[in-house]
């Protein structure tokens, strides 16, 4: 069958690494799989896998965007004739679900976030004939603020490819390109750096500072780009200037991230991200905007995966907790680092694989269609 997979862009971040891979996998089952975004990082990949993509400004709310995009999208599925419309962003969702009323076609949508309601924006908010959310948490947002019907919600997971994100990725590039070495205690942060996404971006440069005299040879990789990234920038030299020597370095924004990761003795961040780490094998500090799980292990799984790895409603994070927790870490045995990384990869193997996340979102495919 043939779907039209629609998102605001292609650039770094979980939702769109989420589409890409979906999108991949349903190809590979034989579907005729396009994407409409706005555009991004991410075109080539699925240009290079067979998928075709249209350019459609779907990026944000002004007002002239949404009224080409609204025309632009009736044009392609006229032209295209979809079996099913699914949508992954609040934006997308709105204009689709607009169209969706006259055309008829069958339409899905995903949460991949919690949206404010505040200010009416409740009202620009439009879910499927069935809704698919990537957290539990999520699940009961959506009932609670839309009230949408249990039955009319599939719960499903990030699925991390785990030949890509592997501990046998090549490390070598990246650590030629960062001049790092085997020695060096190697610290890998990505994130957004829009202001919403980055605030353990600050924490962490901060941390630095404190764990200097504590942590031989820290290094550290910031990785992402948005809208506050001239801000972090501007941090991380100053804390270098500050200690005389490149501690802190910023790759930008990035499509390589399973050999960013690589490098890394310990890696910081949320969501896709820290799923994506730990499918190699690394230790996690999950750390993001919405708050602080910290050294992730056994004992942290249960609010892990509650809340998709994205801290929503644990204690806030800190500079103080982070430095706390990566000294502690690099205070451990080697053998105890390699347990998390085990306990990770494992993880990921038995609960995150792309072909459940792809069995889940064509079980909804299918409900819709009444087949």
């Amino acid at each position: 069958m043939k779907i039209l997979l629609s998102l605001m862009k292609l650039d770094i971040g979980g939702a769109e690494t989420h589409v890409i891979e979906l999108a991949k996998e349903l190809k590979r089952r034989n579907w005729e799989v396009v994407v409409a975004s706005n555009g991004g990082a991410f075109v080539k990949e699925l240009e290079d896998f067979g998928i075709k993509h249209y350019s459609v400004p779907l990026q944000n709310k002004n007002p002239k965007n949404v009224v080409k995009a609204f025309k632009l999208l009736r044009q392609i599925i006229e032209e295209e004739k979809f079996d099913i419309v699914h949508s992954h962003a609040r934006i997308p969702s709105f204009i689709l679900g607009k169209l969706h009323k006259s055309m008829k076609f069958p339409f899905v949508t995903t949460a991949h976030w919690v949206f404010t309601t505040k200010y009416g924006l409740k009202y620009i908010t439009d879910w499927g004939q069935k809704t698919v959310a990537v957290s539990e948490d999520i699940k009961t947002y959506l009932m609670e603020n839309y009230k949408i019907p249990e039955s009319d919600i599939t719960v499903t997971i990030n699925g991390i490819d785990t030949d890509k994100f592997s501990p046998d990725t090549d490390k070598k590039p990246v650590m030629d390109e960062f001049g790092l070495k085997e020695d060096d205690n190697t610290i890998v942060y990505v994130s957004r750096m829009d202001e919403s996404r980055s605030l353990v971006a600050h924490h962490l440069i901060e941390a630095v500072k404190k764990l200097d005299t504590i942590v031989e040879n820290l290094k550290v990789v910031i990785v992402g780009d948005g809208d506050d990234f001239a801000k972090v920038k501007a941090e991380a030299e100053a804390v270098n200037a500050e200690l005389g020597r490149e501690a802190i370095m910023l790759a930008g924004a990035r499509v390589d991230i399973a050999e960013l990761i690589a490098p890394c003795k310990l890696f910081i961040g949320v969501s896709r991200a820290a799923l994506e780490a730990m499918a190699e094998s690394k230790p996690v500090i999950v750390a993001g905007n919405e708050g602080y799980i910290g050294t992730f292990d056994e004992s942290k799984l249960q609010i892990a995966l509650d809340t998709n790895f994205c801290c929503r409603g644990c204690e806030d994070s800190t500079a103080d907790k982070l430095a706390q927790d990566i000294g502690e870490f690099f205070g451990m045995w080697q053998e105890d680092r390699e347990k998390l990384g085990e306990f990770g990869r494992n993880l990921i193997l038995q609960n995150y694989s792309v072909k459940r996340m792809t069995d889940d979102n064509e079980s909804v495919y299918k409900s819709v269609l009444g087949i």
